[in-house]
């Protein structure tokens, strides 16, 4: 129960979802964790829930596509906390829509969260933690960065840029002998909020969830605790060889 005994994590869109279940996870295994969202009231709420079950987490408001956000960000785990060692980049959002159906405004809206987010983020995790002397960074992706689907080409463009990116800052800090790892994780369909609000908002809902299943050779979609395992492990010292990997965790979803 102590894999980051004494470390301190910052993870964005953590009101809920995957993030809310990092923050949980990381904190039962002795992470002091900064749980950040734009949702102030969600991410408040979720910090105080998981603060009645002895975790020691805080909260703050801050919007991930706006430097002024991260520097508020690091700023408050520095203050509470005394720094940050690990980042997860996890603030993210979907829309379906096909090449011909996405608008400029769209296309923008999903890369200032999904990709500028994760730039800002790691170029202001990268600052913070060189000062301390290393940290670890995970960059949440998607299986959508590896397989594509007609009906998400702007998530799916932005998923892919997060790998890239994410293997061009890895191989960076290491060669600058920064002693920041930098790896990205690839989840397969997590019936999240937002996996769930994308899905509800076509016509044909029932029918896309069981072809989604279907797409995962195991069987089910995966749960929310499944993939912060893996955050965890990217997270924590076990991970030390780690540097620009891609960790998929989708039940078979892209091994067909």
């Amino acid at each position: 129960m102590d894999r980051l005994k004494g470390k301190v994590a910052l993870i964005t869109g953590a009101a809920r979802g995957l993030g809310a279940a990092m923050a949980k996870r990381f904190a039962s295994e002795g992470a002091s964790v900064v749980l950040a969202d734009r949702d102030e009231a969600a991410v408040r709420e979720t910090s105080t829930r998981l603060a009645i079950e002895d975790l020691h987490v805080a909260a703050i408001a801050a919007d991930v596509t706006e430097p002024e956000g991260w520097s508020a960000m690091f700023s408050f785990a520095q203050e509470r906390f005394g720094g940050a060692d690990i980042l997860v980049n996890n603030a993210g959002i979907a829309m379906l829509a096909s090449i011909e159906e996405t608008s400029l405004e769209d296309w923008r809206k999903i890369m200032s969260v999904n990709l500028d987010g994760v730039f800002l983020g790691t170029q202001a995790g990268i600052a913070h933690m060189r000062a301390r002397g290393g940290g670890a960074i995970i960059n949440m992706s998607s299986i959508r960065a590896m397989a594509g689907d007609p009906m998400s080409v702007a998530y799916d463009a932005s998923k892919g840029g997060v790998l890239s990116l994410t293997r061009s800052a890895a191989v960076h800090c290491a060669r600058q002998g920064y002693n920041i790892r930098i790896n990205s994780l690839h989840p397969g369909y997590v019936m999240t909020q937002m996996v769930s609000d994308a899905i509800n908002s076509v016509s044909n809902s029932n029918e896309i969830k069981s072809a989604v299943i279907d797409l995962h050779p195991i069987g089910r979609l995966g749960s929310e605790e499944e993939i912060a395992n893996a955050a965890l492990f990217l997270a924590s010292d076990e991970a030390s060889f780690m540097v620009g990997s891609a960790m998929v965790v989708d039940g078979g979803f892209t091994a067909v």
